[in-house]
């Protein structure tokens, strides 16, 4: 069971955005790589602000429209 994507966070993990968009670990990474996922790292953790989530998806809806 998949958990749903915070709400009072800022900024996601990335298993809580393979979660949030169903994709795998390195779909997520591959998005990352090319810049449509952007992110930043604090040490060693990643971070996906969560609107670059919501722009990535609204970018998505906008291609398939």
């Amino acid at each position: 069971m998949s958990t749903p994507l915070p709400t009072s966070h800022i900024a996601v993990t990335v298993p809580e955005a393979m979660a949030a968009l169903k994709y795998s670990r390195f779909k997520i990474y591959d998005l990352i790589r090319s810049g449509a996922l952007p992110s930043y790292t604090e040490g060693r953790a990643r971070r996906i602000p969560l609107d670059s989530l919501y722009t990535y998806m609204r970018n998505k809806l906008e291609e398939a429209a």
